[in-house]
């Protein structure tokens, strides 16, 4: 029974996880929309910038949420 467990917990850790990460990804959207408007960037370029921004991010995040 403890192996079910076990499992039922890395299922939970990894939904969480990947929760996490389309949460960001929806939100860089938010984060560019302005630079995109204002003609300040491209849009290849502003997706270019959250890409980077998110990997940076969630590589280097300690203490996220």
């Amino acid at each position: 029974m403890p192996d079910f467990s076990l499992w039922l917990l890395l299922v939970i850790i990894v939904l969480a996880i990947g929760f996490g990460v389309v949460n960001g990804f929806n939100d860089a959207a938010n984060a560019i929309a302005a630079s995109v408007g204002s003609r300040a960037l491209s849009p290849r370029n502003a997706i270019i910038v959250a890409v980077i921004s998110n990997i940076v991010g969630a590589a280097t995040g300690l203490a996220v949420a």
